[in-house]
């Protein structure tokens, strides 16, 4: 696996934090947003980059996407 920024580490925290480790319990880039307390812009744009890497997966849904952590 590619090497994590301090970004992407607070970010996959996070989301083990919320629980966030299977499709049943995704989280939004909001709930990710306070628990990780960095700017929602550099929330989004870091999940995006997670997702790329493989390390996380989104979930579309009819109102807010929702992520899991698909490996630790």
């Amino acid at each position: 696996m590619a090497e994590l920024t301090p970004v992407e580490q607070a970010v996959l925290k996070a989301l083990e934090e919320l629980g966030a480790t299977n499709e049943k319990s995704i989280k939004t880039a909001d709930d990710i947003m306070k628990k990780s307390n960095r700017p929602k812009g550099l929330v989004t744009n870091t999940l995006v980059e997670l997702t790329k890497k493989g390390s996380i997966k989104r979930v579309t849904r009819e109102k807010a996407a929702g992520y899991y952590i698909i490996k630790s």
